[in-house]
């Protein structure tokens, strides 16, 4: 708690950034970051990103200019306790008690599929329960002066799930900014040099979701391909990489035993830079393919496990099914290197070219490139 904090005056110009409860520099956090100071750098030096202890070496290495605090030590009380602004994208324990003169922007990180908040019926996550969970998820998100919507499909579900009342900045989400500015040649040419030190001709991207419910214990996870590398490889191009993008809890479990030429895991680098480096992108169920239709490139679905995560776990907003998808569903390996194949020979699955379009018109009507921008002119207005 820290009630003694409560009703001090918050230090003009400054804000703590948060990206995934500390654990990262990325996402909508760090692109309105990085639009701030570009705009007003002079506020460098009063802008802080709030990150886990044991994350704190690795990240001051890799933003050596970006200002960094270890969460729940003395010197980060001392700062979050006074800021103007808030700038996160996952909740804020509650028993932190956020100051009465700090204004919270809370980004979130995609636009759901899932079930989220008070709307899901059985939450699965090791030590907690399900009435606990949306009491905790309806406290916090009370304290959340702005939301960003990035599609009116969201703020609709957010308003619902979140139980908020505040206001929402329609805007589209900051991290998807650069899927506008800087999709071409010489930049994607960049970024595959940073990433594998040559220029592959084709990149495919495996981001599957994460399932909570497939556990060893608490903080241990499984995870299995669910299609052989060797068929995989059997099907495309001989200049094919593949990355994999794992959730964090999973990264260190995935066998890519003799393949290690071509498969790259891509757990912690900035996902907007793989989707820019991405001529295909294979998922399921995750809300990346929403962030990826921006780019108006080919998806292929592979719900293996589309039943049980459907009907039993945590069920969807979005209507899944073949007709609403902006790609084709395989949900056998069969079908999916067939439809691996089909893509290989044409480049695109044609059927889709009409899916893809509407899905596109739907989830990011928002979108214009300039979403950082709009977020940053809330906080400079609010400092004055």
């Amino acid at each position: 708690m820290n009630d003694g904090f409560l009703c001090m005056r918050v230090k003009k110009q400054t804000i703590v950034f948060e990206s995934f409860n500390g654990r990262d520099i990325s996402d909508n956090p760090l692109a309105i970051y990085n639009q701030l100071v570009k705009l007003a750098p002079e506020r460098r030096a009063t802008c802080y990103f709030s990150v886990k202890p044991a994350e704190y070496r690795r990240l001051a290495a890799a933003f050596p200019d970006v200002q960094l605090i270890k969460r729940f030590t003395p010197g980060w009380v001392s700062v979050i306790a006074r800021a103007n602004f808030w700038v996160m994208n996952s909740r804020m324990p509650t028993w932190w008690r956020k100051n009465r003169g700090t204004i919270y922007i809370q980004t979130w990180h995609g636009t759901p599929l899932k079930k989220l908040g008070v709307d899901i019926d059985n939450v699965e996550i090791p030590g907690s329960s399900t009435a606990k969970y949306h009491r905790s998820f309806v406290a916090e998100a009370s304290r959340w002066d702005y939301l960003i919507a990035p599609n009116q499909y969201s703020e609709d579900i957010f308003r619902s799930a979140f139980k908020f009342k505040n206001q929402f900045l329609e805007v589209g989400y900051p991290r998807n900014d650069t899927l506008y500015n800087d999709n071409n040649s010489a930049h994607i040419a960049k970024i595959k040099q940073a990433l594998f030190g040559y220029q592959p001709k084709q990149v495919i991207m495996y981001a599957p979701t994460w399932r909570d419910d497939d556990f060893k214990r608490q903080g241990t996870y499984n995870f299995e391909l669910p299609f052989s590398l060797a068929a995989f490889f059997n099907t495309v191009s001989q200049d094919t990489v593949l990355i994999i993008r794992p959730h964090y809890l999973v990264k260190d479990h995935i066998d890519i035993s003799g393949f290690e030429d071509r498969v790259k895991i891509f757990a912690n680098e900035d996902i907007n830079e793989l989707y820019l480096i991405t001529d295909l992108l294979i998922t399921d169920y995750s809300s990346v393919m929403f962030d990826y239709a921006n780019l108006k490139r080919p998806i292929l679905f592979f719900p293996y496990d589309l039943k049980h995560y459907r009907d039993e776990l945590r069920g969807f907003y979005f209507d899944y099914r073949q007709s609403n998808l902006p790609g084709p569903m395989a949900t056998t390996q069969t079908e999916f290197l067939s439809y691996l194949r089909q893509y290989y020979l044409s480049g695109r699955f044609i059927d889709f070219d009409g899916n893809l379009n509407r899905f596109n018109q739907k989830f990011c009507a928002w979108e214009t490139g300039q979403a950082a921008q709009k977020v940053v002119q809330v906080i400079l207005g609010g400092q004055s």
